[in-house]
């Protein structure tokens, strides 16, 4: 009989939804992106071939605005009269030239064999399907950096002059780059000049606000209404704002949603948020904490007890919570300049977060928070430690 346990109710209706490899039919703050590309690349319908790089740091959006602006350009296409086909090559996967090529044939051939062909050969039957299929190709070429780096640019270059040498011939094929770099850090000139320097999208990170935006769709389409506090929504996206990473941010939602149903819970909150990126990327350890003098491990007890629920306390809050754990322990509280000591030291070890409030809050408050911990666990590692310390 099997051990496995399932909670009677999940906080998630499709957690497909939260699928790296999901594209959703709209994206969130990547309009301008989207209509930059469809300008360098919607020409091709009267004139053959365009090609264009996007480039910009993890998590961004990159890969998917090229897979959903495909979709959608080849649907513009068919609307009026043409069409345009797609392949997808993750080339941190498909790192060899031979194996981009395989994959890139296996979009018209499922079972093309893996051996046998050499690449200008299977570039010959590239051709040949294309022009078969009186279809303009488009090749994305995802983390094509990676690719370059290992087997060199011979095979970009050929997909980026394909059909070049046909006498009055159209070109049908066209090329979108996708890099963390900038082209010019990985190609030679002669790419360059196919590709066009002007030709290149520049992703920047999302910011707080965007994340929150993000997270919110995706738990829309891959939780049940309600299953999410707003709070949570809001400090996943102060968390993935720290490197404008949308991937994190769907993460942190995944996880926490699991651990919501690991604990029974009805609703996924601000401390399993916070558990979740103690899972994912926390960096709080009990060995960290051992290290800290007794008066800092007043001040994470008392901010364990009073953040739990929320996302943000005041200094004025915690500096009072933490005299009232100085008394339980025996202990004569710091003056304020000792006590913004702490909070700096602590903020320096990357324990607490601190900020300035923005709107809806008077004058320049400072707020903090725990982000790499849950409150119940930093409480109870803290007092663990403290008794110790006796």
């Amino acid at each position: 009989m099997s051990s496995f346990k399932q909670s009677s109710r999940s906080v998630f209706s499709d957690r497909s939804m939260l699928a790296f490899e999901y594209v959703p039919k709209e994206l969130v703050h990547r309009d301008n992106e989207m209509q930059r590309l469809f300008a360098i690349i919607s020409p091709l319908l009267e004139t053959g071939g365009r090609s264009a790089a996007l480039t910009g740091g993890v998590g961004t959006g990159k890969t998917s605005l090229a897979k959903r602006f495909c979709t959608d350009f080849s649907d513009y296409a068919a609307d009026r009269g043409k069409c345009v086909e797609f392949a997808v090559v993750n080339c941190r996967q498909k790192a060899s030239n031979p194996a981009a090529m395989l994959k890139i044939l296996r979009y018209f051939d499922p079972h093309f064999p893996d051996r046998g062909f050499s690449v200008p050969e299977m570039l010959e039957i590239l051709r040949n399907h294309i022009r078969n299929r009186e279809c303009h190709f488009v090749v994305v070429l995802d983390e094509v950096d990676v690719l370059a780096r290992r087997s060199g640019t011979d095979l970009i270059y050929n997909l980026s002059r394909f059909e070049e040498d046909s006498v009055g011939g159209r070109k049908n094929l066209s090329l979108i780059l996708i890099s963390q770099h900038l082209p010019a850090e990985f190609l030679d000139e002669a790419i360059l000049s196919t590709v066009k320097r002007s030709n290149t999208i520049h992703f920047r990170p999302y910011n707080a606000d965007e994340l929150y935006d993000i997270t919110m769709q995706r738990a829309a389409l891959a939780l049940y209404p309600g299953a999410v506090e707003e709070e949570a929504i809001h400090l996943i996206s102060e968390i993935a704002a720290e490197k404008g990473d949308a991937r994190f941010a769907i993460e942190l939602l995944e996880t926490a949603g699991m651990l919501a149903d690991e604990r029974g819970m009805e609703r996924v909150g601000v401390e399993e948020v916070r558990s979740a990126k103690a899972e994912t990327y926390g960096l709080i350890t009990a060995d960290r904490l051992a290290e800290l003098e007794k008066h800092k491990l007043l001040v994470l007890l008392a901010i364990s007890r009073i953040i739990r629920g929320r996302i943000h306390v005041t200094t004025g809050e915690l500096e009072k919570e933490y005299g009232a754990v100085c008394e339980e322990h025996g202990e004569e509280q710091r003056g304020h300049t000792q006590f913004w000591k702490y909070l700096n030291d602590l903020e320096i070890l990357g324990i607490l977060d601190r900020r300035i409030s923005g709107k809806g809050q008077a004058g320049n408050t400072s707020l903090l928070t725990i982000r790499d911990v849950a409150a119940e666990d930093l409480s109870e590692a803290v007092k663990s430690i403290l008794s110790g310390k006796k």
